[in-house]
C-alpha cells in the first residue's frame, strides 16, 4: 500500500524526523489561504499523487504547468493550484495516461545548503533491511544507480537492533557531512530505520534529504509503501489508503481475494499459484506473446472468484485471448472446469479461451469442458497452451 507525501511526512514527524510545515489543500482558494497561514516569503505547491518525478512532470494539455511549483505570494499559490487540481499529471512513473491530481500540499520554503538522497528497502541478497544514501539528492536515483553506482552507499542492519551509531557516522562521513550536522544525521538515519521496521514498510524514501543552512537534516520529500500482508497490525495505516490512486482492476481483484497486477500485453492469464503464474508469463513471452496481467486465483478459489477473475480479464480492452492454466493440487480440476462454464454463462467469452488442466481429477475436468457447448481450445501441456494462446491473440 502506498500513501501520499503529506501522509508520509506526518509519519516522519511522529517519528522525530524533521520536516517542513505544510498544509493540504483541495481547492485553489484553500492553497491561497495555506500560503498566508504559513507566513513565509515563499512556499512550494506540490501535486499529491502516488508517483515520483512530480517536479519534472507536466500536465496533459498544459505542458508549461509542472507538478511542483515555487510560489512567492498567495495569488501565485492559488494560480499554481488551479493549474494542478483536476488535471492529469504525467511523470516518468505514471505512463502517458497520467494521474489525476485531487489535492495539493502547500509547504513552507526551506533554506537548502545541500541535497542528498536516502532510501530504505529490504535486500533479499543479505536478508535484511538496508539503508541507502547518496550525495546525488534530487536526481532520478535509478539513473544514478545505472550510471554512477559508486555514489550510492549502503548499510544493512538488523531489524531488531536497528541501525547502529557507528553505521550512521560512517554514512555521514561518506556523504561529506561534518560538524554538528553529524549528530542530526545520526538522529534522522536511526529514526527512519526504526520507522521502516516498526511500520512494516517495503519502501521509505526521502529525495531530497536536505542539509539546511543551519546544518540540520530535513526530509524535503517523503515516499512510503507498506507490506499489505502486515496491515492487520496497523489499523491506523489502513485509514491512510487512497483507493482513488489505485488501479480499479487491482482494487476489484483484491476485494475478491485475487492477486492481480495489470500489465501491458494482450494475453490474459488466469492461473493458480504465484510460481506457476510467473512461469506461465515467461513461457508466453518465450513464444512471442505478451501477458496482459498477473492473476493468481489461489489454491481454493470458488466459482464466484473465478467468475470475477474473468470479468476483470475481459474488462481489459487490450486482451485478445485468455489462457487458463491450472494445476489441481488443493483445487480439483473438476471444480475449475465447472467454474469456467459458470463464468461463461454469467460473463460470456468474447475472445479465444485456451485451457490447460493438470492434476487432481484432470480427466474428469477435461471431459466436462469437452462435453460443453463452449468454444474452448484445450491444451495438452504448458508449452502447447502458450503456443495456442499466442497464435489466438496474434
Amino acid at each position: 500500500m502506498k500513501i501520499h507525501e503529506f501522509q508520509a511526512k506526518q509519519l516522519f514527524r511522529d517519528a522525530g524526523i524533521a520536516v517542513p510545515r505544510g498544509i493540504i489543500a483541495e481547492t485553489p482558494e484553500a492553497a491561497s489561504a495555506a500560503f498566508t497561514e504559513l507566513g513565509g516569503a515563499f512556499a512550494v505547491v506540490k501535486s499529491q499523487i502516488h508517483a515520483g518525478g512530480r517536479g519534472k512532470g507536466t500536465f496533459q494539455g498544459n505542458p508549461s504547468q509542472h507538478g511542483v511549483e515555487l510560489v512567492k505570494s498567495a495569488e501565485a499559490a492559488q494560480k499554481a493550484a488551479a493549474g494542478m487540481l483536476g488535471g492529469k499529471l504525467i511523470t516518468i512513473q505514471t505512463g502517458a495516461e497520467g494521474q489525476t491530481v485531487r489535492r495539493v500540499f502547500v509547504e513552507e520554503g526551506c533554506d537548502i545548503a545541500r541535497e542528498l538522497y536516502l532510501g530504505l528497502v529490504v535486500d533479499r541478497a543479505c536478508a535484511s533491511p538496508v539503508l541507502m544514501v547518496s550525495t546525488e539528492g534530487g536526481m532520478d536515483i535509478e539513473e544514478v544507480a545505472e550510471k554512477t553506482p559508486e555514489l550510492i552507499f549502503k548499510a544493512p542492519f538488523d531489524p531488531d537492533r536497528g541501525l547502529q551509531p557507528y553505521q550512521s557516522r560512517l554514512l555521514a562521513q561518506k556523504l561529506g557531512i561534518t560538524g554538528k550536522s553529524v549528530r542530526s544525521a545520526d538522529k534522522l538515519f536511526r529514526a527512519v530505520c526504526r520507522l521502516f521496521v516498526d511500520l512494516d514498510c517495503t519502501l521509505a524514501e526521502i529525495n531530497p534529504l536536505v542539509v539546511t543552512g543551519d546544518g540540520e537534516l530535513m526530509a524535503l520529500d517523503g515516499k512510503i509503501s507498506f507490506d499489505d500482508n502486515a496491515l492487520f497490525r496497523h489499523s491506523n495505516l489502513v485509514e491512510l489508503r487512497d483507493t482513488a490512486e489505485e488501479d480499479p482492476s487491482e482494487l476489484r481483484a483484491g476485494e475478491a481475494g485475487l492477486s492481480y497486477v495489470q500489465l501491458e500485453g494482450n494475453i490474459g492469464c488466469l492461473v493458480n499459484g504465484a510460481g506457476l503464474a510467473m512461469s506461465t508469463m515467461d513461457l508466453i513471452q518465450l513464444h512471442g506473446g505478451e501477458p496482459a496481467n498477473f492473476l493468481d486465483v489461489g489454491g481454493g478459489a470458488q466459482v464466484e472468484q473465478v467468475t470475477e477473475a474473468f470479468r476483470i480479464l475481459l474488462g481489459d480492452k487490450n486482451v485478445k485471448a485468455v489462457l487458463v492454466n491450472i494445476f489441481g493440487g488443493i483445487m480439483q480440476c473438476t471444480t475449475i472446469a465447472t467454474a469456467i462454464l459458470a463464468a461463461y454463462k454469467q460473463v460470456g467469452f468474447n475472445v479465444p479461451l485456451v485451457v490447460r488442466l493438470e492434476g487432481t481429477e484432470v480427466e474428469e475436468g477435461r471431459k466436462i469442458l469437452a462435453e460443453s457447448d463452449v468454444d474452448i481450445l484445450s491444451a495438452e501441456g504448458l508449452t502447447d497452451a502458450a503456443k495456442q494462446v499466442v497464435a489466438a491473440a496474434g
